[in-house]
């Protein structure tokens, strides 16, 4: 999974306009580039013409079923659009220009286009189409098709989408088989890859007599290897795999979606999915909570060697999950309190007492990889950057950036009154004082409450002893759990006070941090800025790492980000862990090599000879 969402306020008409400023393409036609593939820096992996990825089985045999579990409901077949929630598994029946590689940090490869040109300051990108590409009713996949999906998208899909290619300002055929979009002035590295790789390419002859953003359950059509098969709203889907996918032969795709059928089994309660999981019903879990992790599991089929626990490495950035206070809310204004907060939740005892010591505090944004800032006071390139957006920005870049590393509160042997006396200390220089045993605002006289928003029962046995603890200072913090339905629409909304949630990064950072961290964002609803983060020295540096020229300045200007949003302190860290816990039936076949992203059950295959010895052993524990 692959978490790249972004959002702004822009709305930019898809008719032609002049290109911005520029050399004319004729004057720069050395410096043009024409491939089969595009790496953000550097060169791709693979030469034109490679026949495979080398982390998957060429050989991997098709056929065989999958059934999957998905909490919660759907009712909309559209994953594109805000109403509605859709179906798991929905993106399965489309296809993207460019397919992304996954022993890469970015670099995409052949799919709906077969080559790529743009010049060397890639201020416009231009594809070819396959001319094997075809929809599942026969029709080829058009020129007309990609640049409708484009102004679909950005005008009734998602708002992220309108943000996320805003910076296209004109889209025209060149060709038969040719598309051109040219991009709005100044440098942006990332956009020809966010074209290839993240723009869904639906059919224009399909929604021409639809309402796209109306949700519905009339099955779509696709280009991709499955479509849609038997559904039943809010219970199950199926997906089945195109026998005469136009794609099966693309070299990216070699070695890919080797089951015949795919379902989503849905359920509400995820302790009733973990057993029907070990009742059979269902094949492959990634087990998300280290308690079930530790215990649910211990069945004889485990025991046996028939249900299968395995970790699998991850290379990929942790990003942040984290308890994420709504700054929007006039409580959590001074980044004192905030920094307060923190000093309640004793992740050591959490770890040691609900984890199994299974995870590790995360103490970056991009934790886990070269990405992540180092610790102690900045230093070298960084220090300096720092320094320039303090001179242009006054006040968006705090002192204590520089004088005083970010750390967080470590409790040995759940001794935390030394925390509390330095929340105590913070809360007081920030305005607040004990009346009557609560916490209140000296002016005003409030009193310091707050309600954390929760869809996981799992996390009330977490977020309880931080609300003991707080209550130690004399805050109320109330816990509120909802369905998923009203957890996803009061996000969307910001109507929460604290909430857990979690911003995903990938090896190469790029446009999405605008949804995440930018002013515009925070004033859209539904973007993924959900602390409502408002800083000058933010916004830039978000615009220099996506204009960063090649790895190293990348890896500088997301260091430097990194650690000014730590020393925001808009949210507490939680945890993470570099791998992935994956439980499942052994009756499959996976790839031996690991990718940055870990295990992708879409090159995993179907094993009859596995299968068969499985229902045999199964049938002598009965």
């Amino acid at each position: 999974m692959r978490w790249i969402v972004a959002i702004l306020a822009a709305h930019v008409s898809l008719v032609a306009a002049s290109a911005p400023g520029g050399a004319d393409e004729t004057a720069i036609a050395s410096e043009i580039v024409e491939s089969h593939a595009i790496a953000m820096h550097g060169e791709p992996k693979y030469e034109a013409g490679f026949p495979h990825f080398d982390y998957i089985n060429p050989k991997a045999p098709k056929g065989g079923n999958l059934w999957l579990a998905s909490q919660g409901t759907f009712d909309s077949l559209n994953p594109y659009i805000v109403k509605g929630t859709a179906a798991s598994g929905a993106g399965l029946i489309y296809d993207t220009l460019m397919k992304r590689a996954d022993d890469e940090a970015f670099t995409l490869y052949p799919l709906l286009a077969e080559s790529i040109r743009y010049p060397k300051d890639r201020s416009w990108v231009e594809f070819t189409l396959d001319p094997k590409a075809r929809w599942h009713d026969g029709m080829p996949v058009t020129v007309e098709d990609v640049i409708f999906s484009m102004n679909i998208l950005r005008k009734q899909g998602r708002p992220f989408y309108r943000y996320y290619f805003r910076d296209i300002v004109r889209m025209e055929k060149t060709g038969p088989r040719s598309v051109k979009f040219t991009f709005r002035g100044g440098t942006n590295r990332e956009l020809p890859l966010i074209v290839a790789g993240d723009l869904t390419i639906l059919p224009k002859h399909y929604w021409a007599k639809r309402d796209f953003t109306k949700f519905s359950l009339d099955l779509p059509l696709g280009s991709g290897p499955y479509r849609m098969g038997k559904v039943s709203p809010g219970r199950r889907i199926e997906y089945v795999r195109v026998k005469d996918y136009w794609g099966k032969n693309v070299a990216a795709n070699v070695g890919h979606h080797n089951f015949d059928l795919i379902r989503y089994e849905y359920f509400f309660d995820v302790s009733v999915m973990r057993e029907a999981l070990k009742a059979g019903q269902f094949d492959f879990r990634a087990e998300n909570t280290a308690s079930a992790w530790a215990r649910a599991y211990d069945i004889a089929a485990r025991r046996d060697g028939l249900l299968i626990q395995k970790k699998f490495p991850n290379g990929q950035p942790s990003g942040m999950q984290a308890f994420i206070y709504n700054m929007r809310n006039p409580l959590f204004a001074d980044w004192r309190v905030r920094r307060a907060l923190a000093y309640a939740f004793d992740f050591e005892w959490t770890n040691r007492n609900l984890f199994f010591g299974q995870y590790r505090r995360t103490r970056s944004y991009f934790d886990n990889s070269e990405l992540a800032s180092r610790p102690g006071k900045p230093r070298g390139p960084v220090l300096a950057l720092l320094q320039r957006l303090k001179q242009r920005y006054p006040g968006a870049v705090p002192d204590r950036v520089f004088t005083t590393p970010y750390t967080l509160p470590i409790y040995k042997d759940s001794n935390i009154r030394p925390g509390l006396r330095e929340a105590f200390r913070l809360l007081k220089e920030a305005g607040w004082v004990v009346r009557d045993f609560r916490l209140v605002n000296a002016k005003t006289g409030r009193p310091f409450r707050f309600t954390i928003l929760l869809r996981s029962p799992a996390f009330e046995r977490i977020v309880l002893p931080v609300r003991r603890n707080l209550k130690r200072l004399g805050i109320d913090m109330r816990i509120r759990l909802v369905d998923f339905s009203q957890y996803v629409n009061r996000v969307r909304k910001f109507d929460f006070d604290v909430v857990v949630l979690g911003w995903g990064q990938s090896l190469s950072p790029g446009n999405e941090q605008r949804g995440y961290w930018t002013a515009a964002a925070a004033k859209r609803p539904a973007s993924n800025n959900w602390s409502g983060l408002q800083n000058r020295a933010v916004d830039d540096l978000v615009e220099q790492l996506i204009a960063a020229p090649d790895r190293k300045s990348l890896v500088l200007r997301t260091r430097t980000l990194d650690r000014l949003l730590l020393n925001l302190h808009l949210a507490i860290p939680n945890w993470h862990i570099p791998f992935e816990r994956l439980v499942f039936w052994d009756k499959f076949g996976y790839p031996d090599k690991p990718t940055i992203s870990g295990a992708d059950i879409m090159t995993w295959w179907f094993d009859p000879a596995k299968a068969a010895r499985l229902r045999s052993r199964i049938a002598s524990l009965k």
